[in-house]
């Protein structure tokens, strides 16, 4: 077993200051994650940073209307939270269609983000992996690659990002927020994930030392019609082969807001702007839909085994749309 430090802290400048002071190490939420890949040797962290214990634990509405979660606020809790059950549904389902229970009883809002990509070349270190060790070469591209990602990938990657929630707060124009040695920064949830490019390790925009504070669910999408709907293998505790959340706003006959994004089908929560700009002031017709996401996925790169993905992920979405329309107009 490889030795590591461990860092309880009172704080959030605590917490900062604690990673500043050790090169190597990663903040500890739940751990659902985190711990897996340490016993497994992916994550080898100099020292743990346990942030669980924080003031960050609430979720408070704001003057706005807009609400605030904490970063360790616990999946289950905020999937249950009238307010969001209420105001932000499709956020609630995505909680619910990830993992089990228990898990979701640990799981934390900013560890959700932060979790890392399932695919078995990066869980297996006898695998080559660009993630795990850049310049190592990508074993799913050649290899077993049925689950993995048709848009937005690169030579150096296909891995596809495997949270539910990170879907749902993309499409529903959520923020998060971050502190760091730089001070306080607020990233659009769409864009915190990253596309691997060459450097497919860099999972996300965040930068070194900074922690998850909070994510801010704006008034603007409150009260809309959204939902979310994946595809498994199973029925429970299985990661999207494809997902969909959406959150559209019919008026006078046409769509007046829409937001989609995809899970399961790329290294990031695929935001689904081509589709969302030929849909924005068109009416709601299952036609019109199809088109979008034609448009849309007309960029898929499918690999050898998973050309299944794009049709799947096309099916899906139109029909979260045409549901969408539907109680929207009525």
């Amino acid at each position: 077993m490889k030795t590591f430090d461990y860092v309880r802290a009172r704080t959030v400048e605590e917490a900062t200051a604690a990673f500043a002071a050790a090169p190597g190490a990663r903040y500890l939420g739940g751990g659902t994650n985190l711990v897996d890949l340490m016993k497994l040797g992916v994550e080898r962290p100099t020292a743990l940073v346990d942030v669980s214990r924080l003031p960050l634990d609430t979720v408070d509405e704001l003057p706005d209307g807009s609400l605030r979660v904490g970063a360790t606020v616990r999946n289950s809790d905020l999937a249950a939270h009238p307010l969001v059950r209420e105001g932000w549904p499709a956020l609630s389902r995505a909680l619910l269609s990830g993992a089990s229970g228990q898990l979701r009883n640990a799981a934390t809002t900013g560890g959700n983000l932060l979790q890392r990509t399932r695919c078995p070349y990066f869980q297996d270190l006898s695998k080559p992996c660009n993630k795990r060790e850049p310049g190592s070469g990508c074993g799913a591209r050649e290899g077993v690659h049925r689950d993995h990602a048709v848009l937005g990938h690169s030579p150096h990657c296909v891995a596809t990002h495997p949270s539910d929630m990170a879907v749902a707060l993309a499409a529903l124009d959520a923020r998060v927020e971050l502190t760091g040695p730089a001070g306080d920064r607020v990233v659009a949830a769409d864009v915190f994930h990253r596309l691997p490019g060459d450097r497919p390790e860099l999972d996300t925009e965040i930068r070194p030392g900074e922690l998850i504070t909070a994510v801010v669910l704006p008034a603007a999408t409150r009260g809309l019609p959204s939902a979310y709907r994946k595809v498994r293998d199973r029925a429970s505790y299985a990661f999207a082969l494809a997902s969909a959340a959406v959150v559209l706003r019919v008026e006078g006959g046409v769509v007046a807001r829409v937001g989609i994004a995809l899970g399961g089908v790329a290294h990031r929560p695929w935001r689904a702007r081509r589709a969302e700009e030929a849909l924005t002031g068109a009416a709601p017709s299952r036609a019109a839909f199809e088109h979008a996401l034609d448009l849309e996925l007309s960029a898929a790169e499918p690999l050898r085994d998973n050309g299944y993905k794009v049709p799947l992920a096309r099916s899906l979405t139109v029909d979260v749309l045409t549901r969408l329309a539907a109680r929207s107009a009525g």
